[in-house]
């Protein structure tokens, strides 16, 4: 009976000690942590909870990626058309130029060969590349957005530029084509920057009267193609104020996130600390009194 009664002893001390040490570990690795909760059975509702947020922030890491890509790409195609911008306002004043009845033919052409440079870095403009290597303006097309054939500029990318999901069921497109940037119709009909360059360039160096009446006939023209450039700049621009509004409300949304996790599974640091304390305290007079206890004998108690 008194072996039965020492062994229940012993392991009744033993399981005491030892939730008391589970206990004091598990305080202790939620003050290192700051989570409260290491299983969903600490407190289902909340672990449930916690793995909503947690889903919400993997959705927003990839809605930030893409907002992301396609800030670069806008900040890309916004940095290109405004080059493109300067040279088209560039060639209109050589039009002007072109237009003065004064002008020698060797004048005349001095002016076309640089209007002919500048076509050529009007299509090295359209050519662009964005942070994967494709053509800014190239659509989804995986190489340049332009070839050159003769005179001819000939846009070989896509119709379209995929939209970008940036969260909260909205997304952006992250570009334009070159036709939404160099085509545009005149009295004449359907043109474009190219060829209004290149047939100009073409006038001034010929020379003579034809040339005086191509640069004012031109003119028109590149009006009509600088404001075809410019409201492309505007739709960039709508596009790169859209993404920072998402992204500053998605900081925002990951802002009170973190909050709401910090309430629902996050620990009391103070509360916690004190709680460690006590069941440190607690542990200490249960070991001590084990201890004692534990020396104590028949033969003790007859002394």
């Amino acid at each position: 009976m008194i072996n039965l009664s020492t062994g229940a002893f012993f392991e009744r001390s033993t399981q005491q000690i030892g939730v008391l040490r589970s206990r004091a570990e598990t305080l202790q690795q939620q003050i290192g942590t700051g989570n409260r909760i290491e299983r969903s059975s600490d407190d289902p509702v909340a672990a449930a909870r916690l793995r909503m947020l947690a889903r919400s922030e993997r959705i927003a890491a990839v809605d930030t990626r893409n907002s992301q890509l396609a800030e670069a790409d806008l900040a890309l195609t916004d940095q290109s058309l405004g080059s493109i911008a300067d040279l088209v306002i560039r060639a209109r004043e050589l039009a002007v130029q072109g237009t003065a009845p004064t002008l020698s033919d060797a004048q005349r052409e001095a002016i076309g060969i640089e209007m002919k440079g500048l076509r050529e870095n009007l299509v090295m403009l359209a050519n662009s590349r964005n942070i994967a290597g494709h053509a800014l303006l190239g659509g989804q097309a995986t190489g340049a957005a332009y070839v050159v054939d003769g005179t001819i500029a000939q846009f070989v990318g896509t119709a379209a530029v995929d939209p970008l999901e940036i969260g909260e069921g909205q997304s952006v497109v992250p570009g334009l084509t070159g036709p939404e940037v160099f085509e545009f119709a005149t009295a004449g009909g359907p043109t474009d920057l190219f060829s209004v360059l290149g047939n100009l360039a073409a006038a001034l160096t010929t020379g003579g009267d034809a040339a005086t009446q191509a640069s004012s006939d031109a003119l028109s023209a590149l009006d009509t193609g600088l404001e075809k450039v410019t409201t492309a700049q505007t739709v960039i621009g709508a596009r790169l104020n859209w993404v920072d509004l998402m992204t500053e409300r998605r900081e925002n949304n990951a802002e009170r996130a973190a909050e709401e996790r910090a309430d629902v599974g996050g620990a009391d640091i103070a509360t916690t600390m004190s709680r460690l304390q006590e069941t440190l305290t607690v542990l200490e007079a249960t070991q001590a009194s084990f201890v004692r206890l534990a020396n104590l004998s028949l033969f003790s108690m007859l002394r």
